[in-house]
């Protein structure tokens, strides 16, 4: 693992230990979805581009 890896599943450990309960639900959801999806929430977590559609990246571009 690198620094930059490990410094993210700090951040992301850390985002968990200090969530309310609420949060912890709504975390428990993306984590099911995104393993239903067959990724990782750490990933989705660490690279949030992945969370827009290619669709709309593309419009983005094309809007430049």
């Amino acid at each position: 693992m690198t620094p930059l890896e490990r410094k993210h599943l700090q951040k992301l450990d850390e985002l968990i230990l200090n969530s309310s309960p609420e949060q912890l639900e709504k975390i428990q959801e993306i984590d099911h979805q995104t393993q239903l999806e067959g990724v990782s929430f750490y990933d989705v977590y660490v690279d949030s581009s992945s969370l827009v559609n290619p669709s709309i990246k593309k419009s983005a571009k094309e809007s430049q």
